[in-house]
């Protein structure tokens, strides 16, 4: 997608920079200049044909509907996030300051894969549009046997072998709001329920194949892919550069890739055009998007990635942090709204998923009582690493009221998914069992 093809909203930007929303840790008064070098320089993108919304929540001049409402004609207002390229259809997504979670409502139906329209966009400042033909990947560090960095373009790494890996990416956060909601605790950080996760199949080069052309040295210990997007600025204005984080050598050759493919098709802008780490089944900070450069280095590396964040920090965690996270934890989500309204007395079909980033997901159970019985789903997949299954169970709520439905997984290590969370103060690997209400009528 070129910039010739987006439609730019100015007032919108300006709008936005003046009130109240803003970017998880990015102050206000940095976006301008973020978007600017992210290449989005006259302002947040808005997709053809969308709304634009007044800072206020109200309908545009044009006529269109407002934010949460529906324009002339009942097509679905499409929400606006700085930064984000595509369309946000507020039936599909929520939108957190510079991040679009999906509605688990909004998977039903759609197969293993989550189409890419509706793929969740975790983004800490804002989408690049980059030119493909122009783009290149630099290999350098003392890790390399050669003194010199080795550059590839996207026709190098597409002459390559090709691999292709269904696997799921998920944000760290994904669940964090429910330590508050369903724990009673404080955390930091982006309030994603349980939407900041999609799994596609993505094609591409193994990582490992394009560090051995690089000239890889059995000295090398540590790889660090670094992004393309914009520098990120803390509220209290402290760069912390591009976005990067490193991977211990072991796993850099084991299944990572870069993946210039998402279901078949070429990488979305948001979703790291034209080309991206994948490393199933860690967390989702380790895939970086829109890669353009890779340290291969001799002794550890370290970044802001592994250091300050993506660890756990609080009561009852390791005096100083635990070790940098590295694995997904286990959860499960019901493809139902919360607080659901369903008919007392009928058959209802109850769908949902669940994933593991230790082993494939071998059981899901079933509560619609609170937790008082469970009984085992339908699971619809055949248990994968580094994917999520589809599940199924029939449920008749026999009369009115509230109910409380749960979902509990077991993956092939053993690991059932808890009563609770251990908790840490930025809200990271949240996986017990989800409290999710609905009220039969």
């Amino acid at each position: 997608m070129s910039l010739s093809e987006l439609a730019y909203d100015r007032r919108r930007l300006r709008q936005w920079l003046a009130g109240d929303a803003r970017a998880d840790g990015v102050a206000r008064r940095d976006m301008l200049r973020l978007l600017a070098a992210a290449g989005l320089t006259a302002a947040a993108p808005v997709a053809l044909g969308s709304p634009a919304f007044a800072a206020d929540g109200t309908a545009a001049a044009d006529g269109t509907a407002a934010a949460g409402g529906r324009a002339a004609g009942g097509a679905s207002a499409v929400a606006v996030a700085p930064g984000i390229v595509k369309p946000l259809p507020e039936e599909w997504f929520t939108v957190r300051g510079t991040n679009a979670e999906t509605k688990f409502a909004a998977l039903a139906g759609t197969g293993l894969h989550t189409p890419a329209d509706r793929f969740f966009v975790r983004n800490h400042t804002a989408t690049p549009v980059l030119d493909a033909r122009a783009w290149t990947l630099t290999v350098r560090g003392d890790g390399l046997r050669g003194a010199r960095p080795v550059t590839f373009t996207l026709d190098d790494l597409k002459r390559l072998p090709v691999t292709t890996r269904t696997a799921f990416v998920e944000c760290a956060g994904n669940g964090r709001s429910l330590f508050t909601t369903q724990q009673g605790q404080s955390v930091t950080g982006t309030a994603w329920t349980l939407g900041a996760v999609g799994t596609a199949e993505w094609r591409g080069v193994r990582l490992a194949e394009v560090l051995r052309r690089a000239g890889l040295s059995h000295r090398a210990v540590d790889v660090m892919p670094t992004g393309l997007d914009a520098e990120y600025v803390t509220a209290d204005g402290t760069n912390l550069g591009h976005v990067r984080r490193p991977l211990p050598l072991s796993k850099a050759l084991d299944d990572v890739l870069l993946a210039y493919e998402m279901n078949g098709e070429p990488l979305p802008p948001d979703h790291g055009h034209p080309v991206r780490v994948l490393v199933p089944s860690w967390i989702g900070i380790a895939s970086v998007k829109w890669v353009g450069d890779i340290e291969v280095s001799t002794r550890p590396l370290y970044s802001p990635w592994n250091t300050d964040f993506y660890r756990l920090f609080g009561d009852g965690q390791p005096a100083g942090g635990s070790a940098p996270l590295t694995r997904q934890t286990l959860k499960s989500a019901f493809e139902l709204p919360w607080d659901a309204t369903v008919a007392a007395g009928a058959e209802h079909r109850l769908t949902g998923r669940s994933w593991s980033g230790a082993g494939a997901v071998a059981r899901v159970d079933v509560s619609t009582d609170g937790g008082a019985h469970w009984h085992r789903a339908r699971l619809h997949d055949a248990p994968r690493r580094a994917s999520w299954v589809r599940w199924s169970t029939g449920w008749r709520p026999s009369a009115p009221g509230p109910y409380t439905l749960l979902a509990r997984a077991t993956d092939t290590t053993g690991r059932t998914q808890p009563d609770r969370t251990a908790p840490n103060t930025q809200g990271y690997l949240f996986d017990a069992v989800v409290r999710h209400p609905v009220r039969a009528v």
